[in-house]
């Protein structure tokens, strides 16, 4: 008996989402063992619409309609949207599945939840802990000893040094600096916190505050 056809879905069809693209086209060639064959590969919009860059671009509903095993990735930058789609693909048997670029550099023994992307150059060092759908983006490290929840965005160049807590649905901007923390007092950015573009966090970001600049300090309302 022939095993079941595997279809492989990256959810998103944005500027982001044709950035990650080759990665995951690169991470699945070289994963035979996945079974997804080139032409498996298809981005996944809620409308679908036109080919993007010569791949076909299905709806939702076309994508869930398939035979056989399917499999995603989401390439959208809001924690929020990124559980509710995936909670949704799931629901209906697909699987989500992590991708990395070829030199991405992560512990063996690594502890990720499913469904994360790693960018080119990024990286993470010892005994750090990552929830589900994290994604890392171009040249973001997390190092030694953080703990970081679901739905987590690292945007480019983002230095998350060693000993913080990231809670879930927390998005850091392009450049930003986290001051490293301490075993026994770690640095914490609180549950949906946004760290603005650029700025160097020196202490704890409470839940749902936006901070900007260098010392970073919460934004103020208008």
């Amino acid at each position: 008996m022939s095993s079941p056809e595997r279809t492989f879905g990256l959810i998103g069809t944005g500027g982001f989402a044709r950035e990650v693209m080759p990665v995951a086209r690169g991470f699945l060639r070289h994963h035979p063992d996945l079974g997804i064959e080139p032409g498996r590969i298809v981005f996944v919009d809620r409308e679908g619409g036109a080919p993007v860059d010569g791949i076909p671009v299905l709806s939702e509903a076309e994508f869930l309609a398939l035979d056989g095993d399917r499999h995603f990735t989401l390439a959208v930058g809001d924690g929020a949207v990124r559980q509710a789609i995936a909670e949704r693909l799931e629901a209906f048997g697909c699987h989500p599945l992590s991708i990395r670029a070829d030199n991405v550099l992560l512990p063996d023994d690594l502890d990720c939840g499913p469904g994360a992307v790693f960018q080119p150059f990024s990286m993470v060092t010892a005994d750090a802990r990552i929830g589900r759908q994290f994604q890392c983006n171009l040249y973001s490290y997390v190092a030694h000893d953080c703990v970081v929840g679901d739905y987590v965005t690292l945007a480019p160049r983002v230095s998350l040094n060693g000993n913080v807590v990231v809670e879930d649905f927390v998005y850091i901007g392009t450049g930003a600096v986290i001051r490293q923390g301490t075993p026994e007092r770690p640095l914490v950015l609180g549950r949906g916190c946004v760290i603005g573009m650029g700025a160097v966090v020196t202490k704890d970001v409470a839940p749902g505050v936006t901070v900007v600049g260098s010392p970073a300090r919460p934004l103020e309302a208008k």
